[in-house]
Protein backbone atom coordinates (compact mmCIF):
# COMPACT_ATOMS: atom_id res chain seq x y z
CA UNK A 1 0.00 0.00 0.00
CA UNK A 2 1.45 3.28 -1.31
CA UNK A 3 2.20 6.10 1.61
CA UNK A 4 -0.98 7.78 2.92
CA UNK A 5 1.25 10.95 2.48
CA UNK A 6 0.45 14.64 1.19
CA UNK A 7 1.66 14.85 -2.31
CA UNK A 8 4.45 18.03 -1.86
CA UNK A 9 5.42 20.33 -4.77
CA UNK A 10 8.50 19.60 -7.11
CA UNK A 11 10.19 22.69 -5.27
CA UNK A 12 9.52 21.17 -1.73
CA UNK A 13 10.57 17.58 -2.94
CA UNK A 14 13.71 18.93 -4.53
CA UNK A 15 14.56 20.45 -1.03
CA UNK A 16 13.58 17.39 1.08
CA UNK A 17 16.07 15.81 -1.25
CA UNK A 18 18.98 18.21 -1.16
CA UNK A 19 18.76 19.09 2.65
CA UNK A 20 16.83 15.45 4.06
CA UNK A 21 18.45 12.71 2.08
CA UNK A 22 14.75 11.99 0.92
CA UNK A 23 14.25 9.42 -1.46
CA UNK A 24 10.40 9.39 -2.88
CA UNK A 25 11.05 6.01 -4.00
CA UNK A 26 12.06 4.73 -0.24
CA UNK A 27 9.75 6.87 1.61
CA UNK A 28 7.35 3.35 1.97
CA UNK A 29 10.32 1.33 2.85
CA UNK A 30 11.51 3.89 5.19
CA UNK A 31 8.93 4.17 6.95
CA UNK A 32 8.08 0.49 7.12
CA UNK A 33 11.31 0.27 8.59
CA UNK A 34 10.53 2.72 11.29
CA UNK A 35 7.17 1.03 12.12
CA UNK A 36 9.01 -2.46 12.46
CA UNK A 37 11.14 -0.91 14.89
CA UNK A 38 8.04 0.52 16.54
CA UNK A 39 6.78 -2.98 16.72
CA UNK A 40 9.69 -4.38 19.04
CA UNK A 41 9.33 -1.35 21.74
CA UNK A 42 7.27 -2.94 24.34
CA UNK A 43 7.66 0.47 26.53
CA UNK A 44 6.21 3.12 23.30
CA UNK A 45 2.70 3.83 22.17
CA UNK A 46 3.07 6.49 19.40
CA UNK A 47 0.64 7.52 16.69
CA UNK A 48 1.93 5.53 13.56
CA UNK A 49 0.08 7.14 10.52
CA UNK A 50 2.42 8.01 7.77
CA UNK A 51 2.18 11.65 8.25
CA UNK A 52 3.38 11.80 11.27
CA UNK A 53 5.89 9.18 10.84
CA UNK A 54 7.45 11.54 7.80
CA UNK A 55 7.93 14.40 9.57
CA UNK A 56 10.26 12.88 12.05
CA UNK A 57 12.20 11.19 9.62
CA UNK A 58 12.24 14.44 7.38
CA UNK A 59 13.66 16.13 10.90
CA UNK A 60 16.15 13.94 11.20
CA UNK A 61 17.36 13.93 7.39
CA UNK A 62 16.06 10.09 7.04
CA UNK A 63 18.36 9.03 9.64
CA UNK A 64 16.54 5.84 11.69
CA UNK A 65 18.90 5.63 14.44
CA UNK A 66 18.11 9.34 14.89
CA UNK A 67 14.58 9.10 14.30
CA UNK A 68 13.63 6.28 16.76
CA UNK A 69 15.81 8.63 19.25
CA UNK A 70 13.70 11.31 18.55
CA UNK A 71 10.25 9.83 18.54
CA UNK A 72 11.15 7.80 21.47
CA UNK A 73 12.17 11.28 23.28
CA UNK A 74 8.90 12.96 21.91
CA UNK A 75 6.19 10.76 23.72
CA UNK A 76 8.97 10.21 26.78
CA UNK A 77 8.62 13.38 28.00
CA UNK A 78 5.03 13.94 26.86
CA UNK A 79 4.40 11.00 29.41
CA UNK A 80 6.37 12.12 32.02
CA UNK A 81 5.23 16.22 31.91
CA UNK A 82 1.75 16.08 30.27
CA UNK A 83 0.51 19.03 31.54
CA UNK A 84 3.53 20.91 29.68
CA UNK A 85 3.62 18.93 26.59
CA UNK A 86 0.52 16.66 26.12
CA UNK A 87 -2.57 18.57 26.10
CA UNK A 88 -5.82 16.38 24.93
CA UNK A 89 -8.96 19.10 25.37
CA UNK A 90 -8.44 21.57 23.43
CA UNK A 91 -11.77 23.35 24.68
CA UNK A 92 -10.18 24.26 27.88
CA UNK A 93 -11.35 27.68 28.30
CA UNK A 94 -8.29 29.30 29.82
CA UNK A 95 -6.69 27.35 26.73
CA UNK A 96 -9.01 28.93 24.04
CA UNK A 97 -8.28 32.14 26.04
CA UNK A 98 -4.77 32.64 25.74
CA UNK A 99 -5.09 31.39 22.06
CA UNK A 100 -7.51 34.21 21.07
CA UNK A 101 -4.67 36.27 22.69
CA UNK A 102 -2.75 35.92 19.76
CA UNK A 103 0.62 35.38 21.30
CA UNK A 104 1.88 32.82 18.76
CA UNK A 105 1.66 33.44 15.00
CA UNK A 106 2.21 31.95 11.88
CA UNK A 107 2.53 33.94 9.14
CA UNK A 108 0.83 32.93 5.54
CA UNK A 109 3.76 34.39 3.55
CA UNK A 110 7.27 32.38 3.32
CA UNK A 111 10.39 33.64 3.95
CA UNK A 112 12.83 32.02 1.10
CA UNK A 113 10.79 28.66 2.05
CA UNK A 114 10.08 29.01 5.78
CA UNK A 115 7.86 29.23 7.56
CA UNK A 116 7.74 32.50 9.79
CA UNK A 117 5.98 33.15 13.92
CA UNK A 118 5.81 36.13 15.66
CA UNK A 119 6.27 35.52 19.26
CA UNK A 120 4.40 38.05 21.47
CA UNK A 121 4.40 37.31 24.86
CA UNK A 122 3.37 40.67 26.66
CA UNK A 123 -0.11 40.05 25.07
CA UNK A 124 -0.71 37.97 27.91
CA UNK A 125 -0.77 40.25 30.87
CA UNK A 126 1.87 38.14 33.53
CA UNK A 127 -0.86 38.63 36.51
CA UNK A 128 -3.24 36.67 34.75
CA UNK A 129 -1.55 34.15 33.12
CA UNK A 130 1.27 31.54 33.29
CA UNK A 131 4.26 31.16 30.60
CA UNK A 132 3.08 27.21 30.41
CA UNK A 133 -0.57 28.15 29.57
CA UNK A 134 1.05 30.58 27.01
CA UNK A 135 3.38 27.82 25.98
CA UNK A 136 0.75 24.88 26.03
CA UNK A 137 -0.89 27.22 23.03
CA UNK A 138 2.45 26.80 21.74
CA UNK A 139 2.41 23.20 21.66
CA UNK A 140 -0.34 22.68 19.85
CA UNK A 141 0.05 24.95 16.97
CA UNK A 142 3.33 23.32 16.91
CA UNK A 143 1.73 19.99 16.71
CA UNK A 144 -0.72 21.15 14.03
CA UNK A 145 2.51 22.12 12.32
CA UNK A 146 4.24 19.09 12.82
CA UNK A 147 1.02 17.35 10.79
CA UNK A 148 -0.34 19.94 8.15
CA UNK A 149 2.64 22.12 7.17
CA UNK A 150 5.20 20.97 4.91
CA UNK A 151 7.54 24.23 4.32
CA UNK A 152 7.66 24.54 8.20
CA UNK A 153 9.06 20.46 8.22
CA UNK A 154 11.40 20.75 5.43
CA UNK A 155 12.66 24.25 4.88
CA UNK A 156 12.19 25.38 8.53
CA UNK A 157 11.10 28.35 11.07
CA UNK A 158 12.04 31.56 11.79
CA UNK A 159 10.76 33.03 14.96
CA UNK A 160 10.60 36.28 15.76
CA UNK A 161 10.55 36.93 19.51
CA UNK A 162 8.45 40.70 20.15
CA UNK A 163 9.04 41.03 23.88
CA UNK A 164 6.82 44.65 23.36
CA UNK A 165 5.19 44.89 26.89
CA UNK A 166 6.40 42.01 28.64
CA UNK A 167 7.47 42.65 32.33
CA UNK A 168 9.88 41.29 34.64
CA UNK A 169 6.81 39.07 35.83
CA UNK A 170 6.93 37.44 32.52
CA UNK A 171 10.54 36.19 33.68
CA UNK A 172 10.60 35.66 36.83
CA UNK A 173 8.26 32.79 36.18
CA UNK A 174 10.68 30.77 33.93
CA UNK A 175 12.82 28.61 36.20
CA UNK A 176 15.89 26.71 35.22
CA UNK A 177 13.96 23.71 35.25
CA UNK A 178 11.24 24.68 33.30
CA UNK A 179 13.94 26.31 30.86
CA UNK A 180 16.08 23.05 30.91
CA UNK A 181 12.53 21.20 29.65
CA UNK A 182 11.10 23.35 27.11
CA UNK A 183 14.86 23.09 25.46
CA UNK A 184 14.99 19.86 25.33
CA UNK A 185 11.85 18.86 24.14
CA UNK A 186 12.17 22.13 20.88
CA UNK A 187 15.57 20.46 20.33
CA UNK A 188 15.86 16.83 21.41
CA UNK A 189 12.15 15.69 20.46
CA UNK A 190 10.10 18.12 18.49
CA UNK A 191 11.31 17.00 14.49
CA UNK A 192 11.16 21.03 13.48
CA UNK A 193 13.74 22.56 12.21
CA UNK A 194 14.50 26.03 13.89
CA UNK A 195 16.02 28.10 11.33
CA UNK A 196 16.59 31.80 13.52
CA UNK A 197 15.10 33.34 16.29
CA UNK A 198 15.23 37.15 15.99
CA UNK A 199 14.31 38.95 19.77
CA UNK A 200 12.92 42.13 19.22
CA UNK A 201 11.84 44.84 21.73
CA UNK A 202 13.62 43.51 24.59
CA UNK A 203 13.63 44.52 28.50
CA UNK A 204 16.10 44.40 31.06
CA UNK A 205 15.10 41.24 32.30
CA UNK A 206 15.25 39.22 29.00
CA UNK A 207 19.23 39.39 29.45
CA UNK A 208 18.84 37.22 32.64
CA UNK A 209 16.56 34.74 31.23
CA UNK A 210 18.54 34.50 28.19
CA UNK A 211 22.09 33.77 29.34
CA UNK A 212 20.18 30.91 31.36
CA UNK A 213 18.66 29.46 28.24
CA UNK A 214 21.42 30.17 25.32
CA UNK A 215 24.06 27.53 26.96
CA UNK A 216 21.26 24.71 27.39
CA UNK A 217 21.18 25.16 23.47
CA UNK A 218 23.12 23.23 21.08
CA UNK A 219 26.01 25.66 19.51
CA UNK A 220 23.83 24.69 16.09
CA UNK A 221 21.34 26.92 17.42
CA UNK A 222 23.27 29.18 19.48
CA UNK A 223 24.21 30.68 15.99
CA UNK A 224 20.92 31.45 15.22
CA UNK A 225 19.89 33.33 17.86
CA UNK A 226 19.82 37.28 17.01
CA UNK A 227 19.00 40.29 19.56
CA UNK A 228 18.04 43.36 17.75
CA UNK A 229 18.11 46.56 19.42
CA UNK A 230 15.76 47.92 17.51
CA UNK A 231 13.60 46.67 14.13
CA UNK A 232 15.84 48.47 11.51
CA UNK A 233 18.45 45.41 11.91
CA UNK A 234 15.66 42.65 12.12
CA UNK A 235 14.62 44.13 8.46
CA UNK A 236 18.38 43.02 7.57
CA UNK A 237 16.90 39.73 8.73
CA UNK A 238 13.54 39.73 7.77
CA UNK A 239 11.83 42.65 4.95
CA UNK A 240 9.28 44.52 6.55
CA UNK A 241 7.14 43.03 3.69
CA UNK A 242 6.99 39.65 5.66
CA UNK A 243 5.65 40.79 8.53
CA UNK A 244 1.87 41.18 9.47
CA UNK A 245 0.19 44.96 8.76
CA UNK A 246 -0.08 45.56 12.17
CA UNK A 247 3.72 45.84 12.04
CA UNK A 248 3.76 47.27 8.79
CA UNK A 249 4.26 45.07 6.39
CA UNK A 250 1.77 42.90 4.18
CA UNK A 251 1.95 39.35 5.33
CA UNK A 252 -1.75 38.88 6.93
CA UNK A 253 -3.63 40.18 9.54
CA UNK A 254 -2.65 39.36 13.27
CA UNK A 255 -6.74 39.39 14.16
CA UNK A 256 -7.35 37.12 10.75
CA UNK A 257 -4.79 34.84 11.66
CA UNK A 258 -6.03 34.13 14.79
CA UNK A 259 -9.58 33.66 13.85
CA UNK A 260 -7.98 30.84 11.24
CA UNK A 261 -6.03 29.35 13.98
CA UNK A 262 -9.21 29.24 16.56
CA UNK A 263 -11.22 27.27 13.73
CA UNK A 264 -8.18 25.18 13.45
CA UNK A 265 -8.00 24.17 17.58
CA UNK A 266 -11.65 23.15 16.64
CA UNK A 267 -11.03 21.33 13.41
CA UNK A 268 -8.24 18.90 15.51
CA UNK A 269 -10.45 18.70 18.91
CA UNK A 270 -10.65 15.09 18.03
CA UNK A 271 -7.03 14.29 17.23
CA UNK A 272 -5.77 16.10 20.51
CA UNK A 273 -7.84 14.01 22.58
CA UNK A 274 -6.90 10.85 20.87
CA UNK A 275 -3.82 12.23 22.39
CA UNK A 276 -4.54 10.58 25.54
CA UNK A 277 -4.11 7.31 23.85
CA UNK A 278 -0.09 7.63 23.01
CA UNK A 279 2.87 7.57 25.38
CA UNK A 280 5.87 5.64 27.27
CA UNK A 281 5.55 2.88 29.82
CA UNK A 282 8.95 3.29 31.81
CA UNK A 283 8.39 -0.12 33.59
CA UNK A 284 8.29 -1.81 30.06
CA UNK A 285 11.14 0.05 29.05
CA UNK A 286 14.67 -2.29 28.15
CA UNK A 287 16.86 -1.81 30.23
CA UNK A 288 17.08 0.66 33.09
CA UNK A 289 13.75 2.96 33.60
CA UNK A 290 14.71 6.59 33.00
CA UNK A 291 15.93 8.52 36.16
CA UNK A 292 14.58 11.88 35.41
CA UNK A 293 15.49 13.53 38.58
CA UNK A 294 19.33 13.19 37.45
CA UNK A 295 18.08 14.07 33.87
CA UNK A 296 17.28 17.69 34.95
CA UNK A 297 18.85 17.78 38.46
CA UNK A 298 17.48 20.33 40.75
CA UNK A 299 16.20 23.79 39.66
CA UNK A 300 19.80 25.19 39.84
CA UNK A 301 21.33 22.33 37.42
CA UNK A 302 21.62 21.92 33.95
CA UNK A 303 22.28 18.54 33.03
CA UNK A 304 22.06 16.91 29.21
CA UNK A 305 19.23 15.07 28.55
CA UNK A 306 19.81 11.71 27.02
CA UNK A 307 16.75 9.36 26.87
CA UNK A 308 18.43 6.54 24.31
Amino acid sequence: MPPQIRPISAELQANAKEYLNEDPERIESDLEALKTWIKQQPHLNPRTDDQFLIAFLRGCKYSLERTKGKLDKYFTLRTKYPELFNVTDVDNPKLREVQRLGPIIYLPNLLNGCRLGIFRIGVCPADKYTIWEVMQVGQVMQEIALMEDDHAIINGVIFIMDLKNSTPGHFLQMTPGMAKKMTSYNEEALPMRPKGQHFINTITAFETIFNMFKPMMSKKQQGRLFVHRNIDTLMEHVPLVYLPKEYGGENGSIDELIAEWDKKFDDYRDYFKDNANYGTNEKLRPGKPIDFDSIYGTEGSFRKLNVD
